[in-house]
């Protein structure tokens, strides 16, 4: 919205520092001729017959104090001009930062040095939410790309398949229809997992008394069929851990925990444990599975959109897009609470959820 132009706040620093400065002078000589006309006699003889008197008290006195005045005027507008100009040069380096965000460069910071005062900690909350927004803008277009390339493969493959059916109608119509409700399914099942990770990144969640105990058991018995086929031992322990979110989300959360222990498991033979407990002011869930060693420089990116985790076992019915603990992150994020990954010494991870 344009404004109109007004004085610059070094111009007004200048002027205050001028006339603060004036009107002190001004004082300091009203105290003293107050004070020296008290004792001076107005008549023409003076002080004893020898001292001067109020006329030609004033005529020597007046000049001097205004020549002194116009000194303390030019002083204070060349002194306040360049001691506002310094008081205000942190404020100018923070306004070219901004400028320089405003224009697309986040990268930009202000690094100021020098004593910790209140334009250091303005600049260093400027950096901190540059940093912050640099990053965001970074994982959202990550996010936008990688979004954009899992989405474009089922609709290449879909119409690889219709091209197929075209050139070839001999073919089995019925295997083609397979595939492509195969691939459409999978599409569906991403496209759901994009809408889930949007809403759970959103700030505003629906918060109500829940039970993780009881979450836990039902997405446990949601998953035993798949446990089952890949014979995996689930197990529930734990006792009422009472916490505050939408229910909804929440089950989301342990579901793709468990499902990723599952999944990402021994061939056969494997075990996934459930945890839950109340730990002072937090409910704490643990989802510890079997499986191959997981790699300490894979467990920071475990968390991020379409990173699959090429290094750990799974098979390929359930290759996903990468998107599972994304989701958990973001739903965890969005409860308020925290996330820990650790690799189990024998093998297979261990993710603890702390909620409030």
């Amino acid at each position: 919205m344009p404004r109109r132009p007004g004085l610059s706040a070094r111009l007004k620093l200048t002027v205050s520092y001028a006339g603060f400065l004036l009107v002190a002078g001004t004082l300091l000589l009203a105290v003293v001729w107050v004070s020296l006309l008290r004792h001076v006699p107005d008549n023409p003889r003076g002080l004893l017959g020898v001292a001067p008197n109020r006329y030609l008290l004033v005529r020597t006195f007046a000049p001097a104090a205004a020549t002194a005045l116009a000194f303390l005027l030019l002083f204070g507008l060349l002194g306040g001009w360049i001691l506002a100009g310094r008081m205000l040069e942190p404020l100018t380096r923070i306004a070219d930062a901004a400028r320089t965000a405003a224009n697309g460069s986040l990268s930009h910071r202000v690094r100021m040095t020098g004593p910790h005062d209140e334009f250091r900690e303005l600049a260093d909350g400027f950096d901190l939410m540059l940093e912050r927004l640099e990053s965001h803008v970074a994982e959202q277009r990550r996010f936008a790309a990688n979004a954009s390339h899992e989405l474009r493969t089922p609709l290449a493959i879909s119409k690889t398949l219709l091209d197929l059916a075209r050139s070839d109608p001999t073919r089995d119509q019925g295997e083609l229809l397979d595939r492509l409700h195969t691939v459409n399914a999978r599409a569906i099942d991403l496209t759901e997992a994009l809408l889930l990770l949007a809403r759970a990144d959103r700030t505003g969640v629906t918060r109500e008394p829940v039970d993780l105990s009881l979450i836990a058991e039902e997405a446990v018995e949601t998953l035993l069929p798949l446990a089952e086929k890949r014979r995996i031992t689930l197990d529930v322990t734990g006792e009422k851990a009472p916490a505050t979110g939408c229910a909804a989300l929440l089950l989301r959360m342990v579901t793709n925990l468990v499902q990723n222990a599952i999944v990402h498991n021994l061939p056969c033979g494997g075990t996934v444990t459930v945890h839950t407990e109340p730990r002072h002011d937090a409910s704490v869930l643990r989802v510890e599975n079997t499986g191959q060693r997981v790699a300490a420089d894979l467990l920071p990116t475990l968390t991020e959109p379409f990173q699959r985790g090429t290094q750990r076992t799974r098979t390929d019915e359930h290759a996903g897009a990468g998107l599972g603990l994304a989701i958990v992150h973001s739903i965890v994020r969005a409860h308020g609470g925290s996330i820990g990954l650790a690799p189990r010494p024998g093998g297979g991870l261990l993710v603890t959820v702390r909620l409030p």
